[in-house]
């Protein structure tokens, strides 16, 4: 298996980052170009324990004239305006490909200034962190975003982060929404009804999501809409999704890994993959944060799904908090199930108490 590992323009810059990648053995490192908000820890750092993200932002130089009414933010919590080019360029010095990781679709900030652009549920709420990929203005800006994250960087390959449509689940302050609503009910909270996506869809999703919220199920993952109105929803947002990467591939040269899910319903950083998106990218990235049958399965019908020439990324997480019990027999697991990639989070978050873990997966994946 290929081996990416993920981290932070900071993350990079730290003292003896290079040096703890190299002797990992991972092939490439997928450096944050544009990011969302996050605290992100920073367990390796003599300095601080922390980076405060106070907002989206791109972390390379914001040009004037390179952008209509919608601007990306400049992280004032770096002391570079061009902190990811940067890293990027420490990477290539010391011999270490690198990608550009960009994330397009989620940013609290523009949707906070701009709530017509935001995805609107069937009850009327707007999700400001969620740009809707129906709007002409936003496939603009992430087109935008794309050309002035990559421009005049030495990279081996971008990847795509929320490339489509995040939904009610994704990250908002502190959550106070966990084992309130069942899947099904999450799935029909995340369509957006919007004048450009699924306008009229409102009140046949309110009475679905009402049936289904009295029966008290926390375990339903069904609903009962009728038929034409899932057909609009999904064929609707696939539209989008669709013209969306491809206004973004537009303006990217390298090869393309793409954050999806198998489940056409899902939405958030890894949306679901449309049929037409394997034409357009390298590798597709589906999330394998929880050991189990889900990932395996998720693994399985990917690479049923997706043509040979397509590289089937597994996305595994060394940081979260349950680790995973045994990581390398997790990821031997993955390249059984048909994994090609192992896409490793995080580089920066993963301290001395995880890093042995990363080891474990690594080498896993050398045998894999």
């Amino acid at each position: 298996m290929k081996v990416v590992g993920y981290a932070y323009p900071w993350d990079v810059a730290e003292p003896g980052f290079v040096e703890r990648v190299r002797e990992l053995g991972v092939d490439e490192v997928a450096v944050a170009v544009s990011y969302h908000s996050a605290r992100a820890a920073t367990p390796w750092s003599r300095e601080r324990t922390a980076v405060l993200a106070r907002h989206a932002a791109l972390y390379r130089p914001v040009r004037e004239g390179a952008w209509e009414r919608l601007c990306p933010g400049v992280p004032d919590w770096v002391e570079s305006p061009d902190a990811a080019g940067e890293a990027i360029a420490l990477l290539g010095e010391a011999g270490i490909p690198a990608a550009a990781w960009l994330v397009l679709t989620h940013d609290s900030r523009l949707g906070t200034e701009f709530p017509e652009l935001t995805v609107r549920n069937c009850f009327g709420e707007r999700y400001p962190w969620a740009l809707c990929p129906s709007q002409d203005e936003v496939r603009a800006y992430a087109a935008a975003l794309a050309a002035e994250s990559v421009t005049g960087l030495e990279i081996s390959s971008v990847v795509l982060e929320a490339c489509g449509q995040l939904g009610v689940l994704h990250q908002c302050r502190h959550e106070k929404t966990d084992a309130v609503w069942s899947p099904a009910v999450a799935r029909l909270l995340s369509v957006c009804c919007c004048d450009a996506c699924a306008p009229g869809c409102e009140t046949a999703l309110r009475e679905e999501i009402g049936r289904l919220m009295a029966t008290g199920d926390l375990t339903l993952a069904e609903d009962r809409l009728a038929p034409e109105v899932r057909e609009l929803v999904l064929s609707t947002r696939r539209a989008s999704a669709d013209a969306l990467r491809r206004a973004v591939l537009e303006h990217v040269g390298s090869a393309v890994a793409l954050h999806g899910s198998a489940d056409p319903w899902a939405t958030g950083a890894l949306p679901g993959l449309t049929p037409a998106a394997p034409d357009d990218v390298d590798t597709v990235v589906f999330p394998c944060w929880r050991p189990g049958a889900d990932s395996l399965d998720e693994i399985a019908r990917a690479r049923a799904l997706l043509p040979s020439r397509v590289a089937v990324g597994a996305y595994v997480t060394a940081v979260a908090a349950a680790p995973v019990p045994d990581p390398g027999a997790y990821v031997a697991e993955l390249g059984r199930a048909g994994a090609d990639e192992l896409h490793l989070y995080h580089l920066g978050l993963a301290g001395p108490g995880r890093w042995a873990d990363l080891h474990a997966a690594v080498a896993a994946a050398r045998l894999s």
